[in-house]
């Protein structure tokens, strides 16, 4: 069981759920799936950081850590609004989720991003839980003003 996260529309951010005064649990997936794909992941060797940038990002507690978590979408900020843009995105959702299929909580996980309009990516995750039932969501990640658009 998780903590339970909201997301805050006019600050464009995540916050804990609160209700008379106590933490909200969560038993979905949601919580745990919405930490992978917002918590940036550090950036690999190979990867080109946007704007030029040197800070490769990451979780502290990566370094002790055999797995590394969140993902790299946070790479695609300033990208074009491209087809091979998506299918990258497709990629770092992908990872990010992998853990999953790992632990045995998903026995596979399914990824589509299609341009939701402008500035706005939108991932549809397919999760297919071992006992038959699939979990489907929406997530937008919305692209900076200084994008390349």
């Amino acid at each position: 069981m998780d903590v339970a996260l909201v997301y805050d529309a006019d600050a464009k951010a995540f916050d804990l759920a609160i209700e008379g005064g106590d933490l909200v649990t969560d038993s979905t997936l949601e919580t745990s799936v919405l930490l992978s794909l917002y918590t940036d992941r550090r950036a690999l060797a190979e990867d080109e950081l946007p704007g030029g940038g040197t800070d490769r990002r990451g979780w502290w507690c990566d370094a002790y850590s055999d797995r590394l978590q969140g993902s790299r979408l946070w790479l695609l900020s300033r990208e074009k609004e491209l087809d091979q843009v998506l299918r990258r995105a497709e990629e770092y959702a992908s990872e990010a989720l992998a853990w999953l299929i790992e632990d045995g909580i998903a026995s596979s996980v399914d990824v589509e991003a299609i341009h939701l309009r402008r500035g706005v990516l939108q991932l549809i995750v397919g999760i297919q839980r071992p006992a038959g039932t699939v979990l489907e969501r929406r997530y937008d990640y919305v692209w900076g003003a200084s994008n390349g658009i």
